[in-house]
């Protein structure tokens, strides 16, 4: 596959591209072979590099496999161990941009997805991931600093991502994945203020907030993602990227060659036309056709638009340095956004989704500002889904 990218490359005289390994569950678990897969690669992009003078980095991304056992051991477990194993024997092997979409707080958001909890979500979102990203990005910056990487970025795909795909099988409202999508920018913000320095990962839809706030450079998929999942963020994903990237494609064969140097071709084509523009200065026309054009065609796209990005950036920077009042910021903005959408008829909002508004609304004017109060009110069940431990909670 890498070869057949590069070659594909070569052909479009693409000369700088950033490919990315992200490792299946397997390859984590045992880090030594996800290590040799990353030298294998690795050795192919510097051939290419010799012989037809591409310059290409290698973006590895680490599985989250701490979840092997319920609930989960987030820092003292065994699959915690074997991660770091493999971000050190990747970076050893090859790597130049160390990732990872983690999943801590993950054990509390999916039940309380499912039950419609707000507060559980910003709990989840707000104490539970926003502690495992502190923990776990200063372990990952200090081995990319030692093997002289780059520490990439984080992704709330897990959380934010997860809505949007239970939302697009209308199991889960837009209205709700739409607030969960700004709620997870605080969590994400959590591994640059720990050292991460970017090219951040392609499928944190929120990004554009954190380039907002902190300058770094964003990885962003969109329309070219289709191969792996629908979106409602096809064009205006590409609105502030650094990078345009795609999802995981499928290494199947059709009429103009393997799918993943197809999706490289269409990449390179799409990145030509952007550069084009900010070379005739015409960057900020482009940007503002890929935002108009998607921005209010769906529920979830109204919180991606980039003054509603600015504002969220904003919000966060004036909600201080504590994780669980910015996540709170987040909700209520989000709500403030589609409750003004739907007054303002921007966007058709069904019955059902005009009643789940509502009820989001009212929910969030109850929410306490104090992560402890908050956890006191949450439903007993939850309890049992995490050890607070493990995120350095007292019981």
């Amino acid at each position: 596959m890498t070869r057949r990218i590069l070659q594909r490359a070569v052909e479009l005289k693409q000369e700088t591209l950033v490919l990315e390994f992200e490792q299946l569950y397997e390859l984590t678990q045992y880090p030594h072979w996800g290590a040799y897969v990353t030298s294998d690669i690795k050795e192919v992009m510097e051939e290419f590099n010799r012989t037809h003078g591409v310059k290409s980095a290698l973006r590895v991304t680490i599985a989250d496999i701490r979840d092997k056992e319920r609930p989960p051991r987030m820092r003292s477990g065994e699959p915690m161990q074997a991660m770091l194993k493999a971000f050190d024997q990747c970076a050893a092997a090859g790597a130049d941009i160390l990732s990872i979409e983690s999943t801590g707080g993950k054990e509390l958001t999916d039940r309380a997805l499912l039950d419609g909890d707000l507060g559980g979500l910003v709990y989840g979102l707000g104490v539970l991931a926003a502690n495992d990203m502190a923990y776990l990005w200063d372990h990952i910056v200090e081995i990319a600093h030692r093997h002289r990487v780059i520490a990439g970025g984080d992704t709330a795909c897990g959380f934010a991502n997860t809505a949007m795909q239970l939302a697009h099988q209308r199991m889960l409202p837009k209205v709700l994945a739409a607030v969960v999508r700004l709620m997870a920018a605080p969590r994400s913000l959590v591994a640059i203020e720990r050292g991460a320095t970017g090219p951040l990962k392609d499928c944190a839809y929120e990004n554009p907030i954190l380039k907002a706030i902190s300058g770094v450079p964003i990885s962003m998929e969109g329309k070219t993602s289709a191969c792996a999942h629908s979106s409602p963020y096809g064009n205006l994903a590409a609105a502030v990227c650094d990078l345009w990237s795609n999802e995981s494609v499928q290494d199947v064969k059709l009429l103009s060659g393997y799918t993943p140097e197809i999706f490289t071709e269409m990449l390179i084509y799409d990145c030509r036309l952007m550069n084009t523009a900010l070379r005739q200065n015409a960057g900020g026309i482009m940007r503002d056709l890929l935002v108009q054009s998607d921005h209010k065609m769906d529920i979830q796209s109204l919180v991606m638009d980039l003054e509603v990005c600015f504002e969220a950036a904003r919000r966060i920077k004036e909600s201080g340095a504590d994780s669980y009042a910015r996540t709170l910021a987040m909700t209520r903005l989000a709500l403030e956004v589609l409750m003004k959408a739907y007054q303002d008829n921007v966007v058709e909002f069904s019955r059902s989704e005009t009643r789940w508004l509502k009820q989001l609304n009212e929910a969030v004017q109850s929410l306490p500002t104090e992560p402890g109060e908050l956890r006191n009110h949450l439903k007993a069940e939850y309890i049992s889904l995490f050890i607070p431990a493990e995120y350095g909670l007292w019981n």
